[in-house]
């Protein structure tokens, strides 16, 4: 598959997750807060399935820095693959969020931006553990024999049970370009650091436990050390590795 192909898979899967979520998050807003509650996860979890059927044979379905991260740290992805994926996601996310100034206002597009309820910290938190959750679950599912063939409906569920959880206290991002699609056209940056941070960090943790639980790799200076390798090397076309197995955001 052609680099720039992956890319543009990219950016048009973060595209509909992030349209199909957030349209659900104003349909849903006439309906009340509990309207908001049920519906958005699903929305989010769907788009993220349709996303995955139409692109992730292209560019393996990260459509998520974070997730994107994950498999860099797992040698799945080159460090080049890695900037250009996460310049296509985010331009994803904000192509999205621009197209909803069409039917929408601007006050409704600012409504789907990702804010903390109930504390910053707790919001921080929770962004943390579910990153986590979420790139354990994509790592093994995308490389298990047993899990492989159900790795596209098992990440959308995941999805939808993180938001499902994480929606009333952090709006349950679990993905930057997610939150900042939404953050930069919507104007509405509050405490939009917790989904920089929250994130990334959850998808290192998620990953050191992938290596150490699943793998069994408890020493991980060789690791630390491949990963600083790849950054300071550029990648050549004969070292770029094959189109990574499905993930998702």
């Amino acid at each position: 598959m052609k680099q720039w192909q992956r890319y543009l898979a990219e950016l048009f899967g973060t595209f509909v997750l992030v349209f199909g979520g957030t349209t659900v998050i104003i349909a849903s807003s006439g309906l009340g807060g509990g309207g908001i509650q049920f519906l958005v996860p699903f929305g989010f979890g769907f788009s993220l399935l349709a996303a995955l059927y139409a692109f992730a044979e292209v560019s393996g379905g990260h459509f998520n820095p974070q997730v994107s991260l994950g498999l860099f740290l797992d040698r799945r992805l080159s460090f080049e693959d890695l900037l250009g994926y996460w310049i296509f996601q985010f331009a994803g996310g904000i192509l999205a969020s621009l197209l909803m100034l069409i039917p929408f206002t601007h006050t409704l597009v600012k409504s789907t931006a990702t804010v903390p309820t109930g504390g910053d910290g707790r919001a921080l938190f929770i962004e943390i553990a579910f990153t986590a959750i979420f790139v354990l679950v994509i790592l093994q599912s995308t490389k298990s024999e047993r899990f492989h063939g159900t790795a596209l409906v098992s990440i959308p569920l995941t999805l939808l049970m993180i938001h499902l959880a994480a929606l009333p206290f952090s709006g349950a991002s679990v993905n930057t370009a997610r939150s900042f699609g939404p953050a930069l056209v919507g104007d509405q940056w509050t405490a939009f650091w917790i989904y920089v941070i929250g994130p990334t960090a959850g998808a290192i943790i998620g990953w050191l436990v992938y290596t150490v639980v699943i793998k069994g790799d408890t020493d991980l200076r060789d690791d630390m050390q491949r990963i600083r390798d790849d950054v300071r090397r550029p990648t050549t076309p004969a070292e770029t590795p094959p189109t990574p197995p499905p993930a998702a955001s």
